[in-house]
């Protein structure tokens, strides 16, 4: 990957987090490049890190690997305005939601490498769980530099149909706001109960943290860990059995069904 050229069209914040990412990898500063409508950001990228800007003709000509971080709506045109300027053998990776893989060949054309992938957004803070899926015209080699590049801000999956996009989308890439959504939902409650919010919050955030650390170092499932913390007759178990009572995990399948309806119609 070091050795790859690889350009960002479009610098906001997810591209942001993925150049940083791919520096603190131990890519060159040289081999990396940014365009965007806002000089703003690039010239925030350009003294911050070091990265080549320009316009995307520039930026374009001379690239390995394509990263469209662009908003979906305007993504037809980037890419009949890209067409064009693709060198042989280009990886193209798209990080905009909903668009397929079918919309992409039409406006790159039907022999281009083209890897589309869902991240999402505790990739601001190189945490963050991406899931991918690549064309028949990608090679194992693209393949493997589309997940290393993806991983440089967190973990990355291929997935098994690009149908599956939608079902990470409602797990993963909608999911960081479920949490936030309990996190808010628990300092409320931590309030309501006496504590100030200040320490409400804060006991909130650590413990969501402290969790998420202590599930992803161990060597047993989140179920084992809730029993291991669970002791008979005590304080967890009566909360865990008001959750049950109050249908959560089909709350949350509901939730995540409906999002992956959403994302289904959208990309339609």
């Amino acid at each position: 990957m070091n050795s790859s050229r690889i350009a960002f069209i479009g610098a906001g914040n997810m591209a942001n987090s993925l150049i940083r990412g791919l520096l603190a990898k131990g890519v060159p500063a040289g081999n990396i490049a940014a365009c965007d409508v806002d000089t703003t950001k690039l010239v925030e990228l350009q003294t911050e890190c070091g990265i080549r800007t320009g316009s995307m003709a520039e930026v374009a000509a001379v690239a390995d690997v394509l990263l469209l971080a662009v908003k979906p709506q305007v993504m037809g045109q980037v890419c009949e305005t890209l067409r064009p300027l693709l060198q042989t053998g280009t990886l193209i990776i798209s990080i905009a939601a909903g668009i397929p893989l079918k919309s992409m060949e039409k406006w790159l054309g039907n022999t281009q490498a083209i890897v589309r992938c869902m991240p999402n957004t505790p990739a601001l803070v190189l945490e963050g769980a991406t899931g991918l899926f690549a064309n028949a015209n990608t090679s194992p080699a693209q393949r493997a530099l589309a997940e290393t590049i993806l991983s440089a801000v967190g973990i990355s999956r291929w997935l098994g149909s690009e149908h599956d996009i939608n079902a990470v989308t409602a797990l993963s890439g909608s999911g960081p706001a479920y949490f936030f959504l309990l996190m808010e939902a628990m300092q409320e409650a931590g309030v309501a109960l006496g504590l100030e919010p200040d320490l409400a919050r804060a006991l909130t955030i650590q413990t969501a943290l402290g969790a998420a650390k202590l599930a992803a170092s161990s060597d047993v499932g989140p179920d084992e860990l809730r029993r291991r913390v669970t002791s008979p007759n005590g304080t967890t178990q009566a909360a865990l059995e008001q959750f049950e009572s109050e249908d959560f995990r089909g709350l949350v399948e509901r939730a995540l069904s409906a999002a992956q309806k959403r994302s289904v119609e959208l990309a339609g």
